[in-house]
């Protein structure tokens, strides 16, 4: 019995009637919405985490499970380990735990991707996230949960620029507020 979990609904954008591009030849800064996020939540009990989390590393192919607040790619696939016990899994389908080893949820439709770079990427998040988002504290594949203007958002770095996964309901207002205050490193939209 295959029992991989997958929901196939279209999906619509919380931005799509507000994301107007804008192409600048050399911005400071560009933003993104990605499309089409694929977003798995796997949430362990501390006796099943290793365990767990190392099944699901070898299920979707990374290479191994990270560790608190680092992320492992390979290929379109990514394992977040956004808090202690939960991973998220980004780029792949799960297959359901043993209820007493851990327990998934499809948070697809539940975010928003926006990429942010540039070489003014982390100056614009500095202006909004209470992070050190220096490279020697905050590299490539770090990952952390914060807050942006009072909403819980996920940040993550990767070879792409700031990964920010957004909850659907905030999306507009946030993407407000990074487009307006990106306009004065010279913007682009794509």
């Amino acid at each position: 019995m295959d029992n991989t979990l997958s929901v196939n609904v279209a999906r619509v954008s919380a931005l799509a009637k507000h994301y107007k591009p804008i192409i600048k030849d050399n911005p400071g800064v560009t933003l993104t919405e990605v499309p089409g996020l694929t977003l798995w939540q796997l949430a362990v009990w501390p006796d099943s985490l290793q365990r767990v989390a190392s099944a699901v590393a070898d299920q979707i192919g990374v290479s191994g499970a990270p560790g608190f607040g680092r992320s492992n790619t390979q290929a379109a696939v990514s394992m977040l380990r956004i808090e202690p016990l939960k991973f998220w899994v980004i780029g792949a389908a799960l297959t359901e735990p043993d209820p007493n080893d851990g327990a998934v949820l499809d948070l697809s439709h539940s975010r928003t991707h926006i990429r942010i770079s540039g070489p003014h990427a982390t100056t614009l998040l500095n202006s909004y996230l209470p992070l050190d988002l220096r490279e020697q504290s905050f590299a490539v594949g770090a990952v952390a949960s914060t807050a942006f203007h009072h909403v819980g958002v996920a940040l993550w770095r990767t070879d792409k620029g700031y990964e920010l996964l957004l909850p659907r309901g905030f999306a507009l207002s946030l993407w407000e507020l990074l487009v307006e205050s990106a306009t004065q490193y010279d913007l682009s939209i794509t």
